[in-house]
């Protein structure tokens, strides 16, 4: 199905992988310059962001959401720590766990991010109508869901 819409000589402009690579690229401008302001990095607001829905997670899961090397999360975590924007706690259950935790001081920066997100969003949905909004929302999620399935059925048959 996806075939016949590849299959025609379209621009780049109308193919949906490279607009979703480019829309990507311009969030994460957005985003690098944003932080910069703030005095802090795109990635240290991923964290913080991930931190603010995520409390107690630990840094390899941190990593492995985030798509990042364990060893940069441990920079960033340190980073952000030495800073007094997060707190690494004691696992009740296993001492060679951190949990991580945002601080009281951290709500500044995620008041920053909350305002960012809330204009990014509405700055990419001008012209943009609820329903068509959810529809791709909806297409986007799949495609997700669709990617993630195929990633972790490749890494079941190597694992074996």
């Amino acid at each position: 199905m996806l075939s016949l819409v590849m299959n025609n000589d379209r621009a780049i402009e109308s193919d949906f992988l490279f607009l979703i690579y480019d829309v990507a690229q311009l969030v994460r401008r957005h985003a690098d310059k944003r932080a910069r302001i703030h005095g802090m990095t795109r990635a240290q607001w991923a964290v913080l962001a991930r931190l603010e829905r995520e409390p107690g997670i630990t840094q390899s899961r941190l990593a492995l959401l985030t798509d990042v090397e364990p060893i940069t999360i441990g920079r960033l975590v340190d980073r952000l720590e030495a800073n007094g924007l997060i707190e690494r706690r004691p696992d009740p259950d296993d001492r060679r766990i951190w949990r991580l935790s945002l601080t009281a001081k951290s709500a500044v920066a995620l008041k920053h991010i909350a305002a960012f997100r809330r204009e990014l969003h509405d700055e990419m949905g001008d012209g943009l109508e609820a329903p068509d909004l959810a529809v791709l929302v909806k297409c986007l999620q799949r495609m997700r869901v669709n990617l993630t399935k195929r990633r972790t059925a490749k890494f079941r048959a190597t694992a074996t």
